[in-house]
């Protein structure tokens, strides 16, 4: 048995990743950049033996690859699929041309945690909800960067994990990388009443490229070019985004399933430039807030575009920062902004979750 220079046991696991797009590929790099702190400090070491996606298919290696090798597989173009992870590793025992689905990809994989990061599906949460049930039903931890499956699936899921004795867990769900959801583990016994803040970052640009003087589109395009917001920006538009991370954060921290046709949802397209820069002039700034408070056992949830007061902490969120505003029975207020993450902000949330995880 290998021990770290702190005497702990150093155990192996395999890790799949499902989904293999910028989060994932990054958090693949964040492990290997971490690779000697896990191994020294809390004796744990990995080993890749599962990347899937819908270009690249299901691809499994027990023996498992080196980062270089999966690294290099995500930036494989449109079209080259199976064939050319083949030819990438150079070793027939991970091309698996007979895996057509996700449980026959974890079996093969030797899958002991789950990565998914796949894209929100808004209406269902699907596929995302089965892959993260297959992972907790094949024996493996599953940690999710989606927030469709906290939103429709979460306590079927954290029920599934409990009986299995494996950690479903989703901090990169909300705010990146910040802790939000181990953050209230730490406080027991404490009731949140409520929460205010803003969660999306393209909204966010947008309507401050608004401020500067461009047209809603003209706002828009320069988002996407930054990179900040998607070529369908839609979802952030129309605020289901941001939607979708108030209903998680209720769902989770105040333990109240709510529907997303439960919300006042209402996006940022209907706004003017005009009206934009006339309450920036006027001591405003258009935010569009995400609310959620309890009334009674039920809790009242809306996204939508407001006038907050330039002096108000909310309103000083620029770019693509985040901010949220707690409110609970002991603490009046407990605030938390981050400003303007990265990829590494996000994929380094699904790490700290494998750390949890594999330590728990």
């Amino acid at each position: 048995m290998k021990l770290s220079p702190r005497g702990l046991s150093i155990r192996t696991h395999n890790l799949c990743f499902l989904g293999f797009g910028n989060v994932n590929r990054t958090l693949v790099q964040l492990l290997e950049d971490r690779a000697a702190e896990l191994r020294d400090r809390y004796g744990i070491a990995f080993r890749i033996t599962g990347i899937a996606s819908r270009r690249l298919g299901w691809i499994a290696h027990a023996n498992g690859m080196d980062v270089a090798t999966a690294l290099a597989l995500g930036t494989n173009r449109e079209g080259q699929g199976l064939r050319r992870a083949q030819s990438v590793l150079d070793a027939p025992a991970a091309f698996a041309a007979a895996i057509r689905d996700v449980r026959t990809w974890l079996v093969a994989a030797r899958a002991d945690c789950l990565f998914e990061a796949t894209s929100l599906n808004v209406e269902n949460g699907q596929p995302a909800v089965d892959h993260i049930r297959a992972g907790l039903e094949h024996g493996a931890h599953a940690i999710t960067a989606n927030k469709g499956p906290i939103v429709h699936a979460y306590r079927e899921l954290r029920d599934l994990a409990a009986k299995q004795g494996k950690r479903f867990l989703f901090e990169s769900t909300v705010m990146d990388g910040v802790p939000i959801f181990s953050f209230f583990d730490q406080l027991p016994a404490i009731h949140l009443q409520g929460f205010h803040g803003i969660l999306n970052s393209t909204s966010n640009v947008i309507l401050g490229q608004m401020e500067q003087g461009l047209s809603f589109d003209e706002a828009l395009r320069k988002a996407q070019t930054l990179g900040v917001a998607e070529t369908d920006a839609t979802h952030d538009i129309q605020g289901w985004d941001a939607a979708v991370k108030t209903a998680a954060l209720i769902t989770v921290l105040m333990d109240t399933p709510i529907r997303l046709d439960e919300m006042a949802i209402d996006g940022i397209r209907d706004l003017t430039p005009q009206a934009v820069r006339t309450a920036k002039r006027d001591g405003w700034r258009f935010k569009l807030v995400c609310r959620a408070k309890r009334l009674g056992s039920e809790v009242q949830a809306s996204v939508q575009p407001e006038k907050v007061l330039s002096t108000e902490p909310m309103a000083k969120i620029n770019g693509t920062s985040s901010y949220v505003f707690f409110e609970t029975d002991v603490f009046p207020g407990l605030a938390i902004t981050e400003e303007n993450p990265g990829l590494y902000a996000t994929a380094y949330g699904m790490l700290a979750d494998f750390i949890r995880a594999v330590r728990s």
